[in-house]
């Protein structure tokens, strides 16, 4: 009846519902928890005045762990759906929770440990035992379970702060992650997403496992690629050159896609380590020697960014380089050969006569590649004025009068005016130093991979975008405020950017809201530790506070 969603049946079905989450039979008892969730979606009101969601905190004490285990899920539901109910669990409700989870069905779990993901943690005691209380669900056969745990350890590893304690859950969150592997495909790329995000956080957690993740020869693209990342991820001194002979045998593949990653993945694995940037440009110029278009192509766009990690190392592969010219049809190669060709233009001889050939198309070209012609050519023309002085006219008049793009051309009127006014202080701003590139670009903002490690096992961390970008009017998830929660190590409290606005939004709200909705904003900022609801202001409700109740109120916005 839950599921007919008409006024009259609704009226009717209240005081059945209500007697149902009160019967004997605790299968009655579930049912009836998950209805008063549908119930909700249709008629928030008659949920609130009705009582039902005090009923359903009622239920979290029930004896059967089927029971419990629905009323967490609906209550969890609720807070999600409401503006102003708000789910949070003590740490004594906390421990029921977990102990009742032996007993659940492997469903069951999942709601209940999704459920603990509102506790949080006021001592680093109370998260690390939570933590060790949870870990043997790690061993289950349902990855839904096995993902849900993993995301409630990963949480509660930002409330402790004893590091021996940490590097213990870190150990046994490694074997579980590495047996997802051998599931079905589809749970492997689940398992691979999710393991990216984590790895950026909690390397250690497989850092001795990399072999796990070479790609076999049946892996579909989506599964080889999510491989290809996290072995680029666990790269390190020790291991780099079992990793780059296993993507030089990549680079070989007849998947193109896959094969440009892995040509792209030795550059940055140069980038990355630089003990082993020699090794890896002898990779590439092998995998240049092959002369197949796109992995030529491919690595002379990663050759120009260990050029500018390593400048003035590697110019004598210049010459390898300029004899695959004929080869380059891609905007990006072009652009990165161009760059080289310009920046080195000192050193290479016939520079003038090699721009000279690329510019015969510069007005069909690509944006990018135009810009990287202008680029180079003013270069040339500071470093060799007698060999640039016949390309630089053309050039700046083509992009400041026959090209539509505003960037360009303002960057041709830019070099022009350098040059007509001072051409040494025109050489000091195109010749300057480049910022140092580095593979830290490839991680996720610390803040905004906070918030995706609260959602390990949803689709949020599949497609590494916050929930609000593709879930119309949902709860942001944040680490709340505890005296428990540690400081990352890059000196950063683990609190989201929203923290910070907060205060201010909250005080302009406040002054400009009615003194009803003042009063119920104060009871809104009432300190709480425990779940808590509330209903709808328009019921006018007597709320009370009770600090010393597991069960108490609390009143949000």
């Amino acid at each position: 009846m839950g599921y007919i969603q008409v006024e009259k049946i609704v009226d009717v079905l209240v005081d059945p519902l209500r007697h149902s989450l009160r019967d004997r039979d605790p299968y009655v008892r579930k049912t009836a928890a998950t209805c008063v969730a549908k119930l909700y979606m249709y008629d928030r009101i008659l949920v609130e005045s009705e009582n039902f969601v005090d009923m359903l905190r009622d239920l979290l004490a029930d004896p059967n762990p089927t029971v419990v285990a629905n009323a967490v899920a609906a209550l969890t539901e609720i807070s999600e759906r409401s503006d102003n109910i708000q789910l949070r669990l003590n740490h004594s409700i906390a421990s029921k929770l977990v102990s009742a989870l032996g007993e659940c069905s492997e469903w069951g779990q999942t709601y209940i440990l999704e459920a603990l993901m509102y506790y949080v943690p006021q001592e680093s005691e109370d998260a690390e035992m939570l933590a060790e209380r949870i870990s043997p669900r790690l061993q289950h056969a349902n990855s839904a379970v096995v993902l849900t745990a993993t995301k409630v350890m990963m949480y509660l590893m930002n409330y402790m702060k004893n590091e021996e304690e940490i590097n213990q859950l870190c150990r046994k969150l490694g074997p579980p992650l590495v047996t997802l592997l051998t599931s079905g495909y589809e749970v492997q790329y689940v398992a691979l997403r999710n393991i990216q995000l984590i790895i950026q956080r909690r390397p250690e957690i497989l850092k001795n496992d990399i072999k796990v993740f070479f790609c076999k020869y049946d892996d579909p693209i989506c599964v080889k690629l999510g491989k290809l990342e996290i072995i680029f991820r666990l790269a390190n001194v020790g291991n780099v050159d079992i990793v780059l002979n296993e993507l030089k045998e990549y680079a070989a593949e007849v998947d193109v896609d896959f094969v440009r990653k892995s040509v792209r993945a030795i550059g940055r694995l140069a980038v990355k380590i630089e003990s082993a940037a020699d090794k890896c440009i002898s990779a590439l110029l092998e995998l240049i020697q092959t002369k197949v278009n796109y992995v030529v192509q491919e690595a002379i766009i990663v050759i120009r960014d260990i050029f500018r990690k390593y400048p003035n190392q590697y110019e004598s592969i210049i010459s390898t380089l300029c004899e695959n010219l004929d080869d380059l049809n891609e905007p990006e190669a072009k652009a990165s050969m161009i760059w080289i060709i310009g920046q080195y233009a000192d050193r290479i001889e016939n520079a003038d006569e090699l721009l000279d050939d690329f510019l015969y198309t510069f007005l069909e070209e690509p944006y990018e590649v135009q810009l990287a012609l202008l680029t180079a050519t003013v270069k040339l023309f500071v470093q060799r004025p007698t060999a640039g002085q016949n390309l630089v006219p053309k050039v700046l008049k083509w992009a400041t009068e026959e090209v539509d793009s505003p960037d360009l051309r303002d960057r041709g009127y830019i070099y022009w005016r350098l040059l007509s006014t001072d051409p040494a202080v025109a050489k000091a701003v195109v010749l300057s130093d480049k910022p140092a590139i580095t593979t830290e670009s490839d991680n996720l903002d610390p803040n905004f991979l906070d918030e995706l490690l609260l959602h390990i096992g949803s689709l949020a961390s599949i497609y590494h975008k916050s929930p609000t970008s593709f879930i119309s009017r949902y709860k942001a998830r944040y680490l709340l405020p505890s005296p428990a929660l540690q400081t990352r190590k890059d000196g950063q409290q683990q609190l989201p950017f929203v923290q910070a606005q907060q205060p201010q939004l909250q005080q302009e709200q406040y002054q400009q809201s009615t003194p009803q909705q003042q009063q119920q904003q104060s009871i809104a900022a009432t300190p709480f530790n425990d779940w808590s609801y509330n209903a709808a202001a328009s019921n006018n409700r007597v709320v009370s506070i009770q600090n010393n109740n597991p069960y108490s109120t609390d009143l949000l916005q």
